[in-house]
């Protein structure tokens, strides 16, 4: 008897070259939003001297939410205020 799975047929990939196209074309602009998103916010973090918020957006990764809720609700930049003379 013989058995017609993807395995065997030597496409490498489980469900066929179709789901493997699709899963890229949705995997690239997710890397690359995740990757904006991650690295604005890591980069004002550091420039606000915010290591727990620095640490928490580089180990936890969550498409980008966690990262657009610290640049807009929770990372405001605070007013610089300067001396007169």
């Amino acid at each position: 008897m013989m058995w017609n799975n993807s395995y065997s047929s030597g496409s490498g990939m489980m469900w066929g070259n179709s789901f493997g196209g699709l899963f890229t074309a949705f995997l690239i602009p997710l890397v690359a939003w995740t990757l904006v998103w991650k690295g604005w916010a890591l980069w004002r973090a550091a420039k606000q001297d915010s290591k727990p918020w620095f640490i928490a957006l580089l180990l936890i990764n969550t498409m980008g939410i966690l990262e657009i809720l610290y640049l807009f609700v929770f990372g405001k930049e605070k007013p610089k205020f300067s001396k007169r003379k």
